[in-house]
């Protein structure tokens, strides 16, 4: 029987960026002043705060981040509910042996839902419901490679032989953004008390949302603080 491998957390690595305040601006005044635009002494911070003000956001596209990302299958398929301004390429297990590298939820993770769809909180559980939960991922994961590598070794088919795996098992793929899509995604997949429009993203998405987010900043500090700033709405 293969070990399997458990995680609690997710990886988010800069892959490639092109990505600087100044993009958004000269892209912006190309529009008013044409090629004097590529002046970079130019000031960016009010009209970036504009921009995003009163949302004109296509200058915000002229910019690329790619990033590598291992995390539960799960969080990879909300992940592709974003589609516009997004790219993907992920592992795929009809050509390869996926690696029995399986998420369990951290004790701090909260697991108890109060409330009805739409309008729902989530609370921390007991050291009853964490031994619960952990106990049956286990057995669940357990079984569940088990049965994968069995039908590997008989000669099945891995397209065949993954349908038996579960969601919480980790897959790995590469997402490519611009800056304003990345707004939106980080709009919507974490939870701010500064939003205009709060969201309540599951917590493991939020998980890769906040290290992208730290990614975004470093790199683009003015648009970054702009959109802080407006509500966290993106252009």
């Amino acid at each position: 029987m293969t070990k399997l491998n458990y995680r609690s957390d997710v990886t988010v690595q800069a892959f490639r960026t092109s990505a600087m305040d100044y993009d958004v601006t000269a892209a912006a005044r190309v529009s008013t002043i044409g090629g004097d635009s590529l002046d970079a002494d130019r000031p960016t911070e009010g009209l970036i705060n504009y921009l995003v003000r009163d949302r004109h956001g296509s200058p915000f596209e002229h910019t690329s981040f790619t990033f590598y990302i291992e995390a539960p299958i799960f969080v990879a398929r909300e992940f592709m509910r974003h589609r516009a301004g997004w790219s993907y390429n992920e592992e795929s297990g009809r050509y390869k042996e996926l690696a029995p590298t399986f998420y369990v939820p951290a004790r701090e993770r909260a697991l108890i839902q109060e409330g009805k769809p739409g309008a729902y909180e989530f609370r921390n559980g007991s050291d009853a419901h964490f031994a619960r939960m952990a106990t049956n991922m286990l057995a669940a994961y357990s079984e569940a490679y088990e049965c994968y590598e069995d039908m590997l070794k008989a000669g099945i088919a891995r397209e065949v032989a993954r349908m038996v795996l579960p969601v919480g098992i980790f897959t790995s793929f590469y997402a490519t953004c611009n800056a304003r899509s990345l707004m939106h995604f980080l709009s919507l997949r974490t939870r701010n008390e500064a939003s205009t429009f709060p969201s309540f993203p599951q917590r493991e998405i939020e998980l890769v949302a906040e290290k992208m987010e730290q990614h975004f900043a470093g790199c683009m500090p003015i648009t970054h603080a702009a959109f802080e700033k407006h509500g966290r709405v993106a252009p």
